[in-house]
């Protein structure tokens, strides 16, 4: 197995930087640069209890303008943070384009190292988290510097020897602490192996002794020096700030899909059956609602659809049989300035539903393969990716235990110019068509062709496309109520 900390810790390059002053103003240049650049830098610090990561952090951040940079303490997570899956917090705190997050502790601590337990199952979910999150952040331009502070056992119970003998210092020094160093040599070979699964290319571990603090801090100016001075040259050339990819694929795999061409549209529902089994639908999910609430499922229904397809209206007849305080509709629009600055995915995660609660999209994550593909938003390597990015973001909302229904409402052209000409001449309902919509109207083979592939690639079993006939509009109505319902009593059931 893989030692890493048997391959040496590093040191600092004093051939081309002799002294910290240097080192501090190279660093401070670098981070003007790489906002310049746009590239975004996120630095983890992990380490052995007292291994000195708030001495660490103190001496990177006081060569770096304060405007630029932020950091983050990630202390266990709160009662609320559990209500979400559990990368969603880091998510937040992930920095714009050219700024630079420094997390003390980060998403190493979803597993607990502190007794040297070996390895469990549910590790190995947690080490998937790790890895996607990593893949996902460098694919996207994200430099990810890794450090782990090292110390031995003996210099450890040195330190917390000399915590414990001052009053205003003796609590720093935790029971678990205390058990950390008994179990060292138990936590270093857990941590080797957890290494061992992590250390990427694109993400690599840097170990550096800190027994001598002066040393270790010039080791970590001089590793992020390089590093920033690699994604520099790598920018300039027009190529990947990370050229290595970390290999990670989506544990679930797209299953056979529907063309749109194969759907029936002639599918229709008379106005007496429409209120009958509406209001039986309804009355349904409101009960369904409060058994999703009580054990704290969440429900995250996602709406895509030709436009005029009858959104709007969908999720209104759904919206109708739900308790107000327990979901919330959220219309995705063009992504603001803010957002264009972070991952593509950035602005979903932090509307994610917590627990117990229900999250509509009104366009989706989707829109990276679909809108952002056509009118050339993205590159093709971006979109192209993004396939699977999106199904790895989807197993991990199903994975922390969500349940995730994706729509597309799908009408025919002839439907949709009647829809669109209707909306025109009635001045009431003018605000809803713009020249936009035309626009797109005037490339539907583009869409179509998009709209095929996306469900090919993102039909997975964990969340399956449902294409809803929506040629009529109160037939799509009561197919997507009886959808909804049928996924959440088949959950409901497996929870039994």
């Amino acid at each position: 197995m893989f030692d890493i900390f048997d391959r040496g810790v590093e040191e600092a390059k004093r051939d081309v930087y002799s002294s910290q002053e240097e080192l501090e103003v190279r660093l401070g240049e670098l981070q003007r640069e790489m906002k310049a650049a746009g590239i975004p830098t996120v630095v983890v610090f992990e380490g052995w209890s007292a291994s000195g990561k708030g001495t660490m952090i103190g001496r990177l951040i006081r060569s770096l303008d304060p405007r630029g940079f932020k950091v983050y303490s990630m202390t266990k997570p709160t009662d609320e943070e559990r209500r979400y899956p559990v990368m969603r917090r880091y998510w937040l705190n992930l920095p714009t384009n050219g700024n630079i997050s420094v997390f003390d502790r980060s998403w190493y601590r979803c597993i607990d190292f502190k007794e040297g337990k070996k390895l469990k199952d549910d590790d190995e979910a947690k080490i998937y988290n790790i890895l996607d999150f990593e893949s996902q952040l460098t694919a996207e331009g994200y430099l990810v510097i890794k450090f782990f502070l090292h110390i031995s056992s003996e210099e450890q119970k040195k330190r917390f020897n000399k915590l414990k003998s001052v009053k205003s210092t003796a609590w720093r020094v935790k029971k678990s602490d205390i058990k950390q160093n008994e179990n060292y040599v138990k936590v270093y070979r857990m941590l080797c192996e957890l290494f061992d699964r992590t250390n990427t290319p694109a993400a690599p571990w840097h170990i550096i002794s800190t027994s001598d603090k002066d040393t270790a801090s010039l080791t970590m100016y001089s590793i992020i020096i390089s590093a920033m001075e690699r994604a520099l040259e790598q920018k300039s050339r027009g190529l990947r700030v990370n050229p290595e990819a970390i290999d990670i694929k989506s544990p679930t795999r797209p299953q056979v899909s529907v063309s749109l061409s194969d759907v029936d549209l002639s599918l229709k529902v008379s106005d007496g059956e429409y209120k009958k089994r509406l209001k039986n639908l309804q009355d349904r999910l409101f009960v369904l609602q409060n058994e999703l609430y009580r054990r704290k499922i969440p429900l995250i229904i996602a709406y895509e659809g030709w436009d005029a397809a009858g959104k709007g209206g969908n999720i209104r007849r759904i919206t109708q049989a739900l308790d107000p305080r327990g979901y919330e509709v959220l219309p995705i629009g063009s992504p603001t300035p803010d957002e264009k600055q972070r991952h593509f995915l950035w602005r979903f995660w932090t509307r994610l539903p917590k627990d117990g609660h229900t999250a509509i999209f009104d366009r989706t994550w989707y829109g990276r393969v679909l809108v952002e593909r056509i009118e050339g938003f993205c590159t093709k390597d971006e979109w192209q990716q993004a396939y699977d990015e999106i199904n790895r973001f989807e197993y991990s909302l199903t994975d922390f235990g969500a349940i995730v229904v994706k729509f597309w409402l799908h009408i025919d052209s002839d439907e949709q110019l009647v829809r669109f000409t209707a909306r025109q001449n009635t001045p009431s309902k003018q605000w809803k068509i713009t020249e936009e919509d035309w626009r797109n109207r005037a490339k539907w083979g583009d869409y179509e062709t998009a709209v095929n592939e996306m469900i090919e690639k993102t039909n997975t079993p964990n969340a399956p496309w449902i294409i809803i006939e929506s040629n009529d509009k109160k037939y799509a109505r009561l197919r997507t109520l009886e959808e909804i319902i049928a996924l959440i009593e088949k959950r409901l059931a497996i929870k039994d």
